[in-house]
């Protein structure tokens, strides 16, 4: 255990790593607090599974110090393992082993003593009881997910790393494993997970917004929505593409994203009091140029909206670009 309980299990101070010229994490600072699910979000290739490797000691860093666990993850890296889970994007199950068989192999690998009963704990939170002799291929998308949980977890480390642990998954298995990384927290387990979905990184009392290597912001989603001016119109149009043109060249519009069927329009200097008057104006406007509205309102900023207004401002200032 942590000779201090209030340490910071993760401390990362200025950390860069590079493959070749290519700098793959950028002079990135952050720490993770006993008890909380730190999120490091970003779109694929801002550095968020680099960064996590440095911390799990699979990659040495170029450039500053990481501690993990109060450890050295290079120099340590034996002792670490026994305080660590890391889920990765490819968890490596056994096919041809049954959902037991592969909880007791990774079991032996970390040499826990009685590891039966704290098996049959894990398979009954994870709700997998009735499939313990089900073999792993036959397993869905979803429920591998947490069979591979359930293998991280079989030797009860402090911290738990996750490395995007729901992509490609269903959303109701989805849904699902977030509800028992919750109850993991609650238990007292620290989560460190990265995440290209923005929506999960609502459920993190932290976020590191992270881009093209560097971390942009590190502060609590409440902060950041608190930061936020304006409204953002959110807009079901067709054609699609026309409406955005046209929304990008009215007066007082910032930013215009498109998200699926949805667009959103960003109004830095709208107050809820004008909401009402301008979703009107905006949509009177799209009908005017033959554009069909099927739905209009506006609504608070999203961390989306937020992450990308944050990468707007970097591009600004020359240091970053982002493509549109």
């Amino acid at each position: 255990m942590n000779p201090d309980p209030a340490a910071p299990l993760v401390v990362v101070d200025r950390m860069t790593r590079r493959y070749g010229a290519v700098v793959a994490a950028s002079e990135v600072s952050f720490e993770v607090r006993p008890g909380e699910m730190f999120g490091l979000i970003g779109p694929d290739g801002a550095g968020k599974t680099t960064t996590l490797r440095v911390v799990l000691g699979l990659l040495r860093p170029d450039e500053g110090t990481v501690r993990t666990c109060g450890l050295d993850p290079i120099r340590e890296s034996e002792a670490l393992s026994q305080r660590i889970g890391y889920l990765s994007q490819r968890f490596s199950l056994y096919g041809d082993l049954s959902v037991d068989e592969n909880v007791a192999f990774f079991a032996e690998i970390h040499g826990v003593r009685g590891w039966k009963t704290r098996r049959g704990e894990l398979l009954d939170m994870l709700r997998m009881t009735p499939f313990r002799d089900r073999l792993a291929d036959r397993l869905s998308g979803g429920m591998k997910q947490k069979l591979a949980l359930a293998c991280t977890l079989i030797h009860t480390p402090d911290l738990l790393i996750l490395d995007e642990p729901t992509t490609g998954v269903d959303p109701v298995s989805r849904r699902d494993f977030w509800r028992i990384l919750a109850r993991l927290q609650r238990q007292g387990l620290t989560l460190l997970l990265t995440t290209p979905y923005l929506d999960e990184a609502e459920r993190c009392q932290r976020v590191a917004l992270m881009d093209r290597s560097r971390i942009l912001n590190l502060s609590t989603p409440d902060e950041l929505r608190a930061e936020a001016k304006g409204l953002v119109l959110e807009i079901l149009a067709e054609p699609r593409r026309r409406a955005a043109e046209i929304l990008g060249g009215l007066p007082g519009i910032s930013e215009v994203e498109s998200f699926g069927e949805r667009i959103h329009a960003t109004l830095p200097s709208l107050t809820p009091a004008e909401a009402e008057g301008a979703v009107g104006r905006i949509s009177e406007a799209l009908v005017g140029a033959g554009v069909f509205v099927r739905h209009a309102r506006a609504v608070a900023p999203t961390l989306e909206d937020l992450f990308i207004a944050r990468m707007r401002a970097e591009e600004a200032t020359g240091l970053v670009e982002v493509p549109r």
